[in-house]
């Protein structure tokens, strides 16, 4: 099983060197950019979101930012300065002096935010795919994931045909090359589906293979071989998928440990302090890759 998985793998990081960067991904950075700057949205608030809430807040963000009228006419203006005087001359001076000192304040916030950015980039490596073009679906007709399928050609040949609710169908080799394509609703709803079919029924062979990624991103325990073991094992890759928010960590034995973003694992301290050393492989620069950077830090800091 090791040896055939370790070929999916070796596929799978050829086919990842010839595509290119996720449409998906730079239109959810570009949103997260406007729900942040002008929605006052933190990052710990927009990341786990489907796409449809995401394009809910920009929407309303929008409405909101374009649709603002002053209040004040210039017969009130008038009036009211007569009225406030000196008074209104103070309240503007502290609101000037206010607004300084948040500006020196945000400038100030800003320029250590870039310092720590800075820092954080020697542990990034940065491996654009621009050989492939990618089919991305709108936010307004991404449809769920309904049904999965596994399909055995040979001994060889295995993949999962994934089907959504407009009955159109995908085929892939092993769980990593889905990450290309997902989102984390994706992930969240193909887990729900074989969870309840193994509920049901006994999981064996290729299917057995996909829940136990699965279980391991969703369900982790100390005691799982994953974890126990990962002191034998060597790191080649550690790398970012964040359509869907899942980091994944490659080892020389074919073994991929597959984890979201914002989850605490039982990784060992050496396996972090190898994660940062080997640097983490990203399609492009996003705030999920320093969150996830600093993420990492702070447990190795404990």
């Amino acid at each position: 099983m090791i040896a055939k998985r370790k070929r999916f793998f070796t596929a799978q990081r050829a086919a990842e060197q010839m595509s290119k960067p996720l449409t998906k991904t730079q239109i959810r950075n570009k949103i997260y950019t406007y729900l942040k700057n002008m929605g006052g949205y933190k990052h710990n608030q927009l990341k786990g979101k489907s796409y449809e809430e995401i394009q809910k807040l920009f929407d309303k963000t929008y409405k909101q930012v374009n649709s603002f009228v002053p209040m004040a006419s210039d017969d009130m203006e008038k009036g009211s300065e007569k009225k406030a005087g000196g008074s209104r001359k103070k309240t503007l001076a502290k609101k000037r002096a206010g607004e300084k000192q948040s500006e020196k304040s945000s400038k100030r916030q800003k320029i250590e935010d870039d310092a720590e950015k800075e820092e954080l980039k020697a542990y990034l490596d940065i491996i654009p795919r621009d050989d492939v073009a990618v089919s991305v679906e709108s936010l307004a007709t991404k449809y769920p994931i309904v049904d999965w399928k596994t399909r055995v050609l040979s001994e060889d040949k295995m993949y999962y045909e994934i089907i959504k609710a407009n009955r159109s169908t995908k085929s892939y080799k092993i769980f990593t090359e889905m990450l290309n394509d997902f989102d984390r609703q994706d992930v969240l709803d193909l887990y729900r589906l074989v969870k309840e079919r193994f509920e049901t029924a006994s999981l064996e062979g290729y299917d057995r293979l996909l829940w136990g990624d699965l279980i391991t991103v969703f369900e982790p325990s100390k005691d799982d071989e994953v974890w126990k073991a990962q002191q034998d094992y060597t790191l080649i890759s550690w790398r970012l998928f964040d359509s869907c928010g899942i980091h994944v960590l490659l080892m020389d034995t074919g073994i991929a440990i597959h984890m979201l973003v914002e989850k605490t694992y039982p990784l060992t301290q050496e396996m972090l302090s190898r994660m940062l050393s080997g640097k983490l492989e990203v399609d492009n620069k996003s705030e999920m890759t320093f969150e996830l950077l600093r993420f990492t830090r702070s447990q190795i800091e404990k």
